[in-house]
């Protein structure tokens, strides 16, 4: 018993590696596993107690739980059957494709880390970038929506800095969910879109095996009261103007909608606006079909070669930021309330009819968004400048046409936002943002001009605000 063992010392190592691994396993990592859920459920109840609609269950299930659901749903079992019998393949591959589809789209929501790591950079990247500002909101509207209810914000996409514009001025109140596009599916992005709650969407994919995986997933975050957030326009506006709505993933959250069940469907109409978009060049260079398509190296390039820029003027100390960001809120539109009043059974329609109550929900949803767009300096400027023909304006005339502009958008109910309450002050920054980025350019007299070739670039901006007063408006060329 007590003669000695010759090992060699790679193989001891081995063995006390084994030896503290199963020492962890058995006796550290349970307990810390345990301290670690403890403080997430101490949070999770602080959150919730202070949040206006409280984090559902549907959002604390395990992941693997929710990809198990969703992988053996009996409507996704059901296409998989019919799509490996129209494609001539095994059904346990067509499972398999499901399975990679569910792990593809259910997020890992980590309230801790949505709420407190999330809401630090949230807030730091917004402040830094822009004076953000609550605009418009009906406060009696928003607390007379009922607390049970699944709400759905329905937001005008103007740029990739919306999703965090609106999880910060919103995390408060509630977590979001976002359907997010694959341009986000990159290391270490992916996984933490995912913890925020977000799901990724293949937005463009014909496959009709993965639109109903994606479907059904959309269904149950729906019906168990996942408070979300979409994008009706599907992607950003090229233009500046709102763009036709897109019926997917509303579609899907209607579809099997009774009013008789518990939980309603409450659509909140967000609206925002910018004095700068960081994307307004390259939106507007995709609206040309004539333009070579840049590669990932190019647009690499030329956001490296930004930010180094802004980094120089800061160290210049002449470094401004983007202006103002702006978030409106609409009037609440429960969907029950709604479904009643035109007499409609969704369940009971027909595909196509299905889709043109759709079609009619999602109209009047972007028209609460429309009415409710933000008013800020740089577009009201640009509006300006564009309507003069080319003309140059000195400073007073550009003042008193600014004002005079105010007023009929206000006349016509427009949400006019002005910074510190100024008149003359929101002129002078509307201004002085068009002057440093070189859009608007001083003459020797004191006469202010559009440059030239900045035309599109202006315009995009006046193009945020011109549905307000359509019949006065000039007009800056279609939509793509």
């Amino acid at each position: 018993m007590t003669a000695s063992v010759e090992i060699p010392v790679w193989l001891l190592i081995i063995v006390v590696l084994l030896a503290a691994w199963a020492a962890l396993d058995r006796m550290l990592l349970p307990s810390v596993r345990w301290f670690l859920r403890r403080r997430v459920n101490l949070a999770i109840d602080e959150f919730n107690a202070r949040l206006s609609l409280q984090i559902r269950p549907f959002s604390l299930t395990k992941r693997q739980v929710l990809i198990d659901r969703l992988t053996y749903d009996p409507a996704v079992v059901q296409a998989a059957d019919e799509y490996a019998a129209a494609e001539g393949m095994p059904r346990q591959v067509a499972m398999q494709q499901v399975e990679r589809y569910a792990g593809e789209i259910v997020p890992a929501f980590n309230a801790y880390l949505y709420f407190r790591i999330g809401y630090w950079l949230a807030r730091r990247v917004a402040q830094l970038l822009y004076r953000v500002r609550l605009g418009y909101v009906d406060q009696a509207a928003l607390d007379a929506v009922d607390r049970e209810a699944t709400v759905v914000f329905v937001i005008n996409h103007r740029s990739n800095m919306d999703y965090v514009l609106v999880a910060y001025l919103a995390m408060d109140q509630v977590a979001l969910s976002y359907a997010v596009g694959e341009w986000a599916r990159i290391w270490p992005l992916q996984q933490l879109i995912r913890a925020m709650g977000a799901f990724f969407v293949r937005r463009n994919s014909r496959n009709p095996l993965y639109r109903r995986v994606l479907e059904r997933y959309v269904q149950m975050a729906t019906e168990g009261g996942v408070t979300q957030a979409v994008f009706l326009e599907g992607g950003l506006s090229r233009d500046g103007r709102l763009r036709e709505p897109r019926l997917g993933l509303l579609d899907y959250m209607i579809r099997g909608f009774e009013p008789d069940r518990e939980r309603d469907i409450v659509f909140l109409p967000v609206a925002i606006n910018y004095d700068r978009v960081l994307e307004d060049r390259t939106l507007l260079r995709g609206r040309d079909s004539d333009a070579p398509r840049m590669r990932k190296r190019q647009v690499l390039s030329i956001t490296a070669r930004f930010f180094a820029h802004q980094f120089w003027l800061m160290l210049l100390r002449r470094w401004y930021r983007f202006g103002y960001a702006c978030v409106n809120f609409g009037d609440p539109l429960s969907l029950r309330a709604w479904l009643s009043e035109r007499e409609v059974e969704l369940p009971a329609l027909s595909r196509d009819k299905r889709f043109a109550e759709a079609e009619l929900l999602a109209d009047e949803l972007m028209r609460r968004v429309a009415a409710v767009i933000p008013v800020l300096p740089v577009s009201l400027v640009a509006t300006v400048f564009l309507d003069a023909g080319g003309r140059p304006i000195d400073g007073l005339s550009l003042k008193a046409e600014c004002q005079a502009l105010r007023l009929r958008l206000r006349k016509a109910g427009a949400h006019v936002y002005l910074p510190r309450g100024e008149e003359d002050y929101a002129v002078e920054v509307g201004l002085r943002m068009l002057t440093l980025r070189h859009l608007v350019t001083e003459d020797a007299d004191g006469s202010y001009a559009v440059s030239p070739g900045e035309e599109d670039l202006l315009a995009y901006y006046a193009n945020a605000i011109d549905h307000l007063l359509p019949q006065e408006s000039f007009q800056r060329g279609a939509s793509p």
